[in-house]
């Protein structure tokens, strides 16, 4: 049976899609979840977070839904984000899709709050 030229074409972009090679999205990363941990040298909360979360953070489910990246409080002005209201004190969470923040945990209220408030911003964020 001869496959037409619409056919094949149809199967290679069904299967371009399917690879993970092609995506409806604009621009680097738009509609990619990430965590930002704006952090800056001497922060007790965020070597307790390190201590606590950091470890395993990126061997969680919420680590792969939203993969961290780390960012000093002082560079944090100087990247196009669209934050609610600039981050004030270290270590805050802001939970991004793309460029645009969707939530955020100001300060570390330790491990089980902050398991659970991380929780929260996915499950609103459509990632559980």
């Amino acid at each position: 049976m001869a496959v037409s030229r619409a056919g094949a074409l149809v199967a290679g972009v069904a299967a371009l899609l399917a690879s993970g090679a092609a995506t409806a999205e604009t621009g680097a990363g738009a509609g990619k979840l990430r965590l930002l941990m704006v952090e800056q040298p001497g922060c007790e909360w965020c070597a307790a977070w390190d201590a606590a979360v950091g470890p395993a953070y990126p061997l969680t489910e919420e680590g792969r839904a939203a993969p961290l990246e780390r960012v000093d409080i002082l560079a944090v002005r100087g990247l196009a984000l669209d934050l609610d209201r600039p981050a004030r004190y270290t270590p805050t969470f802001i939970l991004l899709r793309g460029d645009a923040e969707l939530g955020r945990i100001e300060g570390y209220p330790g491990e089980d709050f902050f398991w659970g408030l991380l929780g929260r911003m996915l499950e609103e964020a459509g990632a559980r």
